[in-house]
């Protein structure tokens, strides 16, 4: 075994440049890991490549990574002068050893940027990483700042227009979303609770999958089987929560869009036949995806299965919560954004047939959605005000629902700790209820 500072300089020399071959022989290296070896048994390279798994023996760890550490600090320090080659070569054997040495990451960002290194290569190196050291928060970081590089700097290929995400191809964005989805599963099932996995996807989706109702409700429907194997996972069902908040954000906001247009339909008659057959199909497309009442309905049914099955963990409480709230929350929100559209459609009839219509009351206006007569539903009926009138009726779901169920939990389990939850839950429930 080396022990002198040359033999040990030798020794590193020789590690790196296995490295730099094993990738070179197989750049499809999915996983890297070290091999309990205490001492150099065998006269032979301690890099290990078998199939797509990379293995280094972790005897020469102690000898590897000071060395390259110290190295890459006086390079810093500007006391030793590396080529390109040398320091792409030592920061990826340091970072494979030390993912979170945030200078390694740095000095990656600038070959980067000269145009020396590719990016794509860096986020291989980073799926690597995160194999061995999923949490890894220096990891994740660069990660996201490969990913503004390829959407800002035109780094994917054929992307059109420099800096426009819209112009790149829709499968090819496609693609790059499902590879993040794939590397932010594969760190959270390695460690539980990543926050940092589940944190970077949703910085995904709102950056690459810009949050639309049909990339949400895929990851909806995606991470359904993870969290049911991981019921103890706080940032797995956070994740969901976060799903059907921006759900309800986005129908919510499209919803005031269409109250917008439509009020300015109305002002402006002329533009309303332009854009009357376009947004008919958008509301109908719209339609047939999404349906919230129905996609907060199965998450409870989820919750009250997973209870049911895994007693005692009081993560499933804890979901079971929001999604009451944010199903109290959307009972609420629709009814006023429906009272809204059938107040402009009706005081607009009003107007102009006040010299042979009797007066009616603003609030009888605001909050008859299905009694609009025939000249009114001629004019102002739309797609938007046929999905307000299947909003879910006060008694499909609410607190005497629960109530039945939290009964039903205490009087057949026989776990303490599910008591106490379920218990916890109904002081909530009068809490929240009474507010």
């Amino acid at each position: 075994m080396a022990e002198s500072p040359e033999e040990v300089a030798v020794l590193v020399q020789r590690v790196v440049k296995d490295i730099r071959n094993a990738f070179q022989r197989n750049p499809h290296i999915d996983e890297i890991g070290l091999i309990p070896c205490p001492e150099a048994r065998y006269n032979r390279s301690p890099i290990v490549l078998v199939e797509n798994k990379l293995g280094v023996e972790s005897w020469c760890v102690k000898f590897l990574l000071p060395y390259v550490h110290n190295k890459l600090v006086l390079y810093r320090q500007r006391k030793q002068w590396l080529n390109k080659d040398e320091l792409i070569d030592i920061t990826c054997t340091l970072l494979l050893l030390n993912p979170d040495f945030t200078t390694a990451w740095n000095v990656r960002k600038e070959l980067i940027l000269s145009g020396t290194l590719n990016p794509l290569k860096d986020l291989h190196l980073g799926k690597l990483a995160l194999t061995k050291f999923p949490k890894s928060p220096e990891t994740w970081i660069h990660r996201r700042w490969v990913l503004q590089q390829l959407i800002q700097e035109n780094s994917l290929p054929s992307l059109v227009t420099k800096g426009n995400l819209g112009a790149a191809p829709v499968e090819r964005i496609h693609r790059l979303v499902q590879e993040e989805m794939n590397v932010c599963s594969e760190a959270a099932g390695r460690y539980p609770s990543n926050y940092n996995a589940w944190s970077h996807r949703i910085w995904v989706l709102q950056h690459l999958g810009k949050l639309t109702v049909k990339v949400l409700l895929d990851e909806l429907s995606s991470t359904k089987y993870w969290v049911s194997m991981h019921v103890s996972d706080h940032s797995g069902f956070h994740y969901r929560q976060f799903l059907l908040k921006s759900l309800i954000g986005r129908t919510v906001t499209d919803n005031n869009v269409l109250v917008q247009n439509q009020i300015v339909n109305e002002q402006n008659p002329s533009l309303q036949k332009e854009e009357e057959s376009a947004g008919a199909e958008a509301a109908c497309a719209e339609e047939q995806s999404l349906d919230l009442p129905r996609h907060l309905e199965e998450e409870l049914e989820l919750c009250t299965e997973l209870i049911d099955s895994y007693p005692g963990h009081e993560t499933l409480w804890c979901h079971r919560r929001c999604v009451f709230y944010l199903q109290h929350h959307l009972s609420n929100k629709i009814p006023l954004l429906s009272a809204v559209v059938s107040s402009v459609d009706s005081s607009d009839e009003t107007l102009n047939n006040s010299h042979h219509s009797p007066a009616t009351s603003p609030m009888a206006q605001a909050m008859d959605i299905d009694g609009l007569n025939e000249s009114s539903s001629k004019q102002g009926y739309t797609q938007e005000t046929k999905r307000l009138k299947r909003a879910p009726m006060q008694d499909s779901f609410g607190p005497e629902v629960e109530y039945r169920f939290i009964d039903k939990v205490l009087s057949t389990c026989r776990d303490a700790d599910q008591a106490r939850f379920a218990t916890a839950y109904r002081k909530w429930l009068v809490t929240f209820l009474g507010q």
